[in-house]
């Protein structure tokens, strides 16, 4: 393969994060909620709606876990990466598309097309990353990783910011329906690079040698004692990605809590987009240097800062400062624990390894919200929540110390 081919293939897989990504910024973290609450869920009591919106939340986490890893056991036994990546796109993108047509009170088709579409999103990804292994060499991992994310908060922030005008000039309701179908586009346009150009890497040849592919993703998890360096990094990773998680899904609720008005949450969340494009490059850069573990260090150090920074917060400069401070090491770490898992991984069985990464971190988020729920319910303050998230930091740096890396790499075929 000559340079040029493979830089064209490596571009196209990171474009696809630019697709995808509108749709976890602009329907899953900006625009349904919104819109569920105000129209699809109109007639509803908030407490009933909430409930509702908790529990289907918690369908499409259990339907993703359940299907992931028998998905991932298929495409690497049949060589449908990119079928499968191509399948559960077109979830993603049909359930999207059709958010612009739940109207008001269709509270039950807007959290089924929720469903639907997280379920999308959460099994692309696993495909996604799959094919990273495939494209990068040892050496471009980080930097291939890195490059992905940077798309990915280019892509999904520039749509957001779009959506956020339109919404901001047209009927409110017109326009948060416009933009469910803006993602639909979007997210299928920048899916059609990794289809064209990026190759299916060939099927797991011990695939034809006995076993089921429903006891594929149970003899992929018996065989993680085989790569205990891998195995210990996905511990590491579920307890900081834990904090990670509660950080993106709690960081708005924590500063209105503490009085920081609307138009600074909604600045501060698409400033943090484009904050996170070049440090995300750069701790690919700075990973070429020191190596992705101290790279990785040095992005949950600073975690810890901006957790303590959190507990001093009452102005809104300082809410500012905290989330350019997330936007600076969460594009980074995230890039480079998803390199560093994928360098120590069999690359034959990338898409049912990933599986149970993606698994780590589906089930990273649920200890943080609950640690600073019940610290909330103590104390009264959710500032000694936030100070809490620093544990999981703490102790992902524990565990992340003790991962090998070097042997881990000699482990992976």
């Amino acid at each position: 393969m000559n340079l040029g081919t493979k830089e064209r293939r490596l571009w196209s897989w990171a474009l696809y994060d630019a697709g995808n990504s509108a749709f976890a910024t602009t329907v899953m973290a900006a625009v349904l909620p919104v819109y569920y609450r105000e129209v699809a869920a109109a007639n509803l009591p908030v407490s009933s709606a909430l409930s509702y919106w908790s529990s289907a939340s918690a369908a499409a986490l259990l339907l993703s876990v359940i299907s992931a890893p028998f998905s991932g056991a298929v495409a690497d036994a049949r060589g449908w990466k990119k079928q499968g990546l191509a399948a559960t796109t077109l979830l993603g993108v049909a359930a999207s598309a059709g958010l612009a047509w739940v109207g008001k009170g269709q509270w039950s088709l807007a959290l089924c097309l929720l469903v639907l579409g997280t379920v999308g999103f959460s099994l692309s990804s696993v495909f996604y990353d799959s094919l990273l292994p495939h494209l990068a060499g040892p050496s471009e991992l980080d930097g291939a990783s890195s490059r992905g994310y940077a798309v990915g908060y280019l892509g999904g922030g520039i749509l957001l910011a779009v959506n956020v005008a339109m919404i901001a000039r047209l009927p409110a309701e017109t326009g948060m329906r416009l933009s469910f179908l803006t993602v639909a586009a979007w997210w299928a346009l920048f899916s059609v690079p990794i289809l064209v150009l990026v190759p299916e890497p060939p099927p797991d040849p011990a695939a034809a040698h006995g076993g089921t592919l429903l006891g594929r993703p149970f003899s992929t998890l018996r065989s993680l004692r085989r790569y205990p360096d891998a195995f210990l990094f996905l511990v590491a990773f579920w307890l900081y990605n834990d904090g990670i998680g509660t950080v993106i899904k709690l960081g708005a609720l924590y500063a209105s809590a503490l009085g920081i008005g609307r138009e600074h949450l909604l600045g501060a969340l698409l400033a943090t987009q484009f904050v996170a494009i070049p440090f995300a490059l750069a701790f690919g850069r700075l990973a070429g240097r020191i190596g992705s573990k101290a790279a990785i260090f040095i992005g949950l150090a600073g975690y810890v800062c901006l957790s303590v920074w959190a507990f001093f917060l009452t102005k809104p400069w300082q809410f500012w400062v905290l989330a350019m401070g997330i936007g600076t090491v969460q594009g980074g770490t995230q890039a480079l624990s998803r390199s560093l898992f994928g360098s120590m991984i069999p690359m034959e069985r990338s898409a049912e390894f990933y599986a149970f990464y993606d698994l780590s971190s589906k089930f990273s988020g649920i200890a943080g919200p609950a640690l600073f729920t019940a610290i909330l319910q103590l104390t009264g303050s959710p500032r000694y929540g936030a100070l809490a998230l620093s544990l999981f930091f703490l102790a992902g740096m524990a565990v992340l110390r003790r991962v090998d890396t070097s042997r881990g790499r000699l482990a992976s075929p």
